[in-house]
């Protein structure tokens, strides 16, 4: 799993004057990651502010080249291209110094593109688990959003005398672990959805075809091991294009982008609006950072309540009539309008400037976090086509990416024009939150609308059963 929000973490809790090359006259006691950025630590806030703006949107612009990846050269190639680089980066991370300090640009940013490659093929793995996959995507997607807690084991790995380099090359050495998992675990193409009967994967499937003397792709295999009915609901799929000019894919791109950014720009500024609520005291602030960073290691506790409601139908007798799709859908109302009201107040709270309210803000922070990803995800999965979902999945995070550069905008305006205090970019964002309700509430009518088709439709069915039934006892009777 890649680093996500480790550039905050690397501006406050690793990296000691990583950028002092760059602004010399500061000196490194005083902008240690253990103790708060003074001001005159300013330039080293802003290069972190950049640092955190690009590798996040390298990370998700360049997730349509991974999904793009995915679909077309299947798992083996992905995954081989992610953990090289997400090792790349951990390597520059190793070796970055304050003479080296331009190698956190890279670093970071191929830590984050390496990793959500990683989780784009993990994900698939929930195909194998039909009564819960929709929990196993979001428990991925949590794991994925509380990685940012290691950088909080690599500050007390620090503090204990280890050094920022054995800690990142330990880290390095750990992709081995995820080369094997690659090569004798996860299939050669993708794991498909519905599962046929007799899939294999890993080890297993790779021995029972050496046995049978022939070499065939894994999708070869499950074309096989299709009922020809499949065929022909192959044929009925939404094209591409028809995908993307949907007003769910317009609508769930408008959801993510919203709440994304307010979520970035939170990252973001977390560390000068915490040193301007305590006044500039050093252990105030080093103390809000680290219950913060906590808080990020405890979304993969969390994701897994967002898939049980997301799967909770699945545990019910199905409703006559209503396709898997439907209920799915049904389930995923809630989770939207649960997420977009989390957004909302964890908004509001972050923009209250009252210290220790910042404690329920992170806790709102990291539960709405677990949540967006992995109900985009799941929505995507379920909604589209299965030969698209790379790619609309990638689109989707592309388009986002474009959107959360209004963060940078937003870090300006908060140093040049609100001298560091971010309280009227909070408000507008917060206002901003509201239009990310379009979507369950677009999803509630579309599934009011299929549930009023389906009732019709048995009111059809029954009239015509009454009157079949009533001609046949008049026939009978005469």
């Amino acid at each position: 799993m890649s680093v996500f929000k480790c550039c905050l973490s690397c501006s406050v809790i690793v990296f000691p004057s990583v950028f002092q090359s760059v602004y010399p006259t500061v000196s490194p006691s005083v902008c240690s990651p253990f103790m708060s950025v003074s001001l005159n630590c300013r330039g080293q806030d802003e290069q972190f502010s950049l640092v955190f703006t690009i590798a996040s949107f390298l990370m998700n612009f360049l997730t349509l080249l991974n999904g793009l990846i995915f679909d077309r050269f299947g798992t083996l190639i992905a995954r081989l291209f992610g953990l090289a680089l997400h090792t790349g980066g951990l390597l520059m991370l190793a070796f970055a110094t304050p003479t080296l300090s331009m190698l956190v640009y890279p670093g970071l940013s191929c830590i984050a593109v390496g990793g959500f490659m990683l989780l784009l093929t993990n994900m698939q793995v929930a195909n194998l688990f039909g009564a819960h996959r929709s929990t196993i995507i979001t428990v991925y997607n949590g794991a994925f959003d509380s990685s940012s807690g290691v950088f909080l084991l690599v500050k007390f790995a620090y503090e204990s005398g280890i050094s920022l380099k054995a800690s990142f090359l330990f880290l390095a050495a750990g992709s081995i672990h995820h080369l094997l998992r690659t090569i004798f675990l996860f299939p050669r193409t993708t794991i498909p959805y519905p599962l046929p009967d007799n899939y294999k994967y890993g080890i297993s499937c790779r021995r029972s075809r050496k046995t049978n003397g022939t070499v065939e792709t894994d999708s070869k295999m499950t074309m096989d091991d299709n009922p020809p009915d499949q065929e022909e609901l192959k044929k009925t799929e939404k094209t591409f294009r028809e995908c993307i000019l949907s007003k769910f894919f317009f609508l769930v791109l408008l959801w993510l982008s919203v709440i994304q950014l307010r979520h970035f720009v939170f990252i973001g500024t977390l560390n000068p609006a915490l040193e301007r609520l305590a006044d500039g005291d050093a252990s105030i602030v080093s103390k809000y950072i680290n219950a913060f960073a906590f808080t990020q290691m405890c979304g993969l506790l969390v994701a897994p309540i967002h898939g049980t409601i997301l799967d909770r139908h699945k545990r019910k007798p199905p409703v006559p009539g209503m396709s898997e799709e439907e209920a799915d859908l049904n389930s995923a109302i809630i989770s939207f309008f649960l997420t977009s009201v989390l957004a909302l107040l964890f908004s509001i709270c972050s923009s209250i400037p009252v210290l220790p309210l910042q404690y329920f803000t992170f806790v709102m922070q990291m539960i709405d976090f677990s949540f967006l990803y992995g109900g985009m995800t799941v929505f995507v999965a379920v909604v589209f086509p299965p030969c698209h979902f790379g790619k609309l999945y990638g689109l989707i995070t592309t388009l986002s990416a474009v959107f959360s550069l209004l963060q940078y905008a937003c870090f300006a305006v908060v140093e040049e024009l609100l001298d560091g205090d971010p309280l009227y970019v909070n408000i507008a964002l917060t206002v901003l939150i509201l239009f990310s309700f379009s979507h369950p509430l677009n999803v509630f009518l579309h599934c009011r609308k299929l549930a009023s088709q389906r009732a019709k439709a048995n009111t059809s069915t029954a009239t015509k059963t009454v009157t079949v039934t009533e001609v046949e006892s008049m026939v009978s009777l005469t």
